[in-house]
């Protein structure tokens, strides 16, 4: 049988002694593992869509659109506007927290006019008659560098008059 080196304490190095607790350390450190695929699949990190609205007496406005997500995924917003009485020049304005570090992919149907209001994207959508709804498709994808939490708030205009704003926000994780 071979000489055992005079650096190992068998003891210590073989039989762990006084090292009884490291084990149960490496569990609770395995058991995260499966606990954040857990937690994946009750959508803590997102990606549901979920309804914010408001009712003004002109319009009623509801965003349906996810408030987490994760870097790198497709997601889809819709906005629908149901009009109460005539627009005439119905515009919606998303804050910059729509567009920052992430690309805008699709917007259908098209708007009529395309624009900025102080880093704010305004989307002219035209005319929409009392009683009609109007629905707005836009498909965004997170860039994968994304990750924080922002405001998304979106504002229904009619012309220069301001009809209702859903105030939201996202978070984004890696």
């Amino acid at each position: 049988m071979a000489e055992i080196p005079s650096e190992i304490v068998l003891k210590r190095d073989r039989d762990l002694e006084g090292r009884d607790w490291h084990i149960w350390l490496r569990r609770g450190l395995f058991a995260l593992l499966p606990l954040v695929t857990l937690l994946a699949l009750l959508d803590l990190f997102g990606q549901r869509p979920t309804h914010q609205s408001t009712a003004a007496a002109a319009a009623d406005l509801n965003v349906y659109a996810p408030e987490r997500v994760r870097s790198g995924v497709l997601f889809q917003a819709r906005f629908r506007i149901t009009a109460k009485r005539e627009l005439k020049k119905a515009i919606i304005v998303l804050d910059p927290g729509w567009l920052e570090s992430m690309s805008v992919n699709s917007i259908q149907p098209q708007p009529t006019n395309q624009g900025s209001d102080d880093g704010r994207m305004t989307l002219e959508l035209g005319h929409v008659p009392a009683g009609q709804a109007y629905v707005l498709y836009i498909y965004f994808q997170v860039n994968p560098t994304n990750v924080g939490h922002r405001s998304q708030s979106v504002e229904l205009l009619d012309g220069s008059e301001r009809i209702s704003v859903v105030d939201r926000s996202i978070t984004i994780f890696p």
